[in-house]
């Protein structure tokens, strides 16, 4: 289950990117509450394109449930981006969970709020390779394998996390390369633009969250 909120107002999106990158202090009434709070950084692919861009993570976990705050600025104003639970920070990424879209504001600037299991326990399994509907079919170019999702494989730990741009049109607007990739909700996404990537491929933010 999972909830999210939309796009905040410039002044109460970018007091959190000053504020959370701190620490929060939570309400004493709850032993089970802690919080861990991490960086985005620009991914390699936007480097030349988004100088500017940059994120934090707030993981507020509640000892049953985590509430994922994801705060992002110095992007395109008005743009639609996309949040992804992934195995590795940088491509080919391995497994990837879709979480949501942050729509920034006037100022690049975007806020999402997802509640969900964010923690050390955070996984994907497939017991069986079982075809998968093709509602949003995507471009030969960015599924040329395969379309179907028919895969088995063990439990794999999902510990970092990458944010794309919604479609390839919106990267081009942005400067960047128009490049199509599977993240978004309908498989046509752009580059990706933000990731966990300070942090090693086998030992991602969300592994740090008992």
């Amino acid at each position: 289950m999972k909830f999210v909120t939309g796009m905040f107002t410039a002044a109460l999106a970018l007091a959190p990117v000053v504020g959370l990158a701190q620490g929060i202090t939570l309400p004493p009434n709850n032993p089970n509450s802690t919080t861990f709070t991490f960086p985005l950084t620009v991914s390699g692919g936007a480097a030349t394109c988004l100088k500017s861009a940059k994120g934090v993570v707030i993981d507020h976990t509640f000892g049953n449930v985590e509430n994922l705050q994801v705060v992002i600025s110095g992007l395109p104003p008005n743009t639609d981006f996309v949040l992804f639970v992934i195995q590795v920070p940088n491509a080919p990424f391995g497994l990837a969970w879709y979480n949501g879209d942050i729509l920034t504001d006037d100022t690049g600037t975007g806020v999402i709020n997802v509640v969900g299991r964010f923690n050390i326990g955070t996984f994907i399994v497939s017991l069986g390779a079982i075809p998968s509907r093709d509602v949003f079919p995507a471009p030969p170019a960015v599924l040329a394998n395969s379309k179907t999702g028919a895969v088995t494989n063990g439990p794999v730990q999902l510990y970092h996390l990458g944010i794309w741009f919604n479609s390839p049109d919106d990267a081009v607007k942005a400067g960047c390369p128009g490049t199509a990739t599977t993240f978004t909700s309908n498989h046509d996404a752009g580059i990706q633009v933000l990731n966990t990537a300070t942090f090693p491929d086998n030992e991602g933010p969300l592994s740090h969250i008992p």
